[in-house]
């Protein structure tokens, strides 16, 4: 999973701490970008080194032993930099539409990028949550490249059926949907027309 510099990274934060609690392992990116993002948009104070940042989120999300590990941008010998070593699916949430770019025309110039065109070349399931308003014609066009190439884009817009009582309501929505993408059982959403039964 890695988290990119959008606005967002509630969302990112919080499918995170669900994955943990589903007793996923999560190798986790967390971009320059990201951290700045996380630093203004939350009362976290994340550490600068990917190690520490590693024990901070195990400590705040209770994970077990080895649960979560995070990579910094240049750790070429993580398991998500090879297609012999990574794993099944890849998130990036939320995904800047730098990143979306980048994965786009293969840039691999950090292991976000080396992460997610691993996913792609493995044919392996990659989870696109971009969150920008409005998209460019460019941002358009690079979503359509990604999905053709097998990607999916989940844009984080939450929708209000469920009637949110609270912000948390509206990122546990996207979350939901993410989860649900991973086959990941959850209990944040209901499924839509169970209330009817």
């Amino acid at each position: 999973m890695a988290i990119t510099g959008a606005s967002g990274v509630q969302y990112g934060l919080r499918l995170v701490q669900c994955l943990l609690q589903a007793d996923t392992q999560v190798l986790l990116m967390i971009s320059r970008a990201a951290q700045v993002v996380i630093a203004t948009e939350t009362d976290l104070k994340l550490p600068g080194q990917s190690e520490a940042q590693g024990e901070y989120l195990s400590r705040l999300f209770n994970a077990g032993d080895d649960q979560l590990k995070v990579f910094g941008r240049e750790q070429w010998f993580a398991p998500v930099a090879s297609g012999s070593g990574a794993p099944g699916s890849m998130v990036v949430c939320p995904c800047s539409t730098g990143t979306l770019s980048a994965i786009a025309c293969g840039a691999s110039n950090n292991l976000i990028e080396r992460a997610a065109d691993v996913a792609l070349k493995e044919r392996r399931q990659l989870l696109l949550v971009p969150r920008e308003a409005p998209y460019s014609e460019i941002h358009l066009e690079n979503m359509l490249k990604l999905t053709r190439m097998g990607a999916v884009v989940i844009p984080a817009s939450p929708g209000f059926y469920q009637r949110p009582g609270s912000v948390e309501d509206m990122i546990d929505f996207i979350v939901a949907r993410i989860l649900s993408q991973l086959g990941i059982e959850q209990t944040l959403l209901p499924r839509w027309g169970d209330e009817l039964l």
